[in-house]
């Protein structure tokens, strides 16, 4: 649940006292014990909780054994890091409801588990729906359940989020 701090910091984005109950989300805490992973496509350090560190790590060469590249956009994201996103969406001009459309709230991000991760590949931009065209995608439906990931965000999700085909979390 969100502390008192947590609240205040969704008071000042504008989120909806009932955005988590009205979408049935879950809460989860920052992670506390995080491994690097590599760098994103900027160059920024990904991490990790060590079980989706490993677990990224085999699919990642098992899916590179077979040709196909996958690459981390995302990983940890902390509440602050979340309330960040968000505020930088509202400065440039977007709506409340359309950011929570595309980004969990703070404290609702699968990404403050540490084991979430935003993946890409080389032909195909960044979290766009464009991804589900790419091999790389059609190599995760058909193996990246044999290493604990699955989809959370398909088409018309019953938590309210755009499609992401992009977005995989250890279940």
């Amino acid at each position: 649940m969100l502390n008192r701090i947590q609240l205040d910091i969704h008071r000042q984005l504008g989120i909806p006292d009932d955005y988590a109950p009205g979408r049935r989300l879950p809460y989860f805490a920052d992670a506390l014990e995080l491994v690097d992973v590599g760098p994103n496509l900027v160059g920024r350090m990904q991490r990790l909780t060590p079980r989706a560190a490993s677990s990224w790590q085999r699919m990642q060469s098992a899916a590179r054994a077979e040709g196909v590249t996958l690459l981390i956009v995302s990983g940890f994201r902390s509440f602050d890091y979340q309330a960040e996103l968000i505020r930088n969406k509202l400065g440039a001009g977007q709506l409340i409801d359309d950011v929570l459309k595309v980004s969990a709230a703070p404290g609702y991000s699968q990404h403050h588990s540490g084991e979430a991760v935003d993946i890409a590949t080389p032909g195909s931009r960044p979290l766009t729906e464009e991804f589900e065209h790419s091999e790389a995608f059609s190599w995760l439906v058909r193996n990246a359940g044999a290493y604990g990931f699955s989809m959370t965000y398909p088409r018309d999700n019953t938590y309210g989020f755009v499609f992401e085909p992009w977005h995989w979390a250890l279940g």
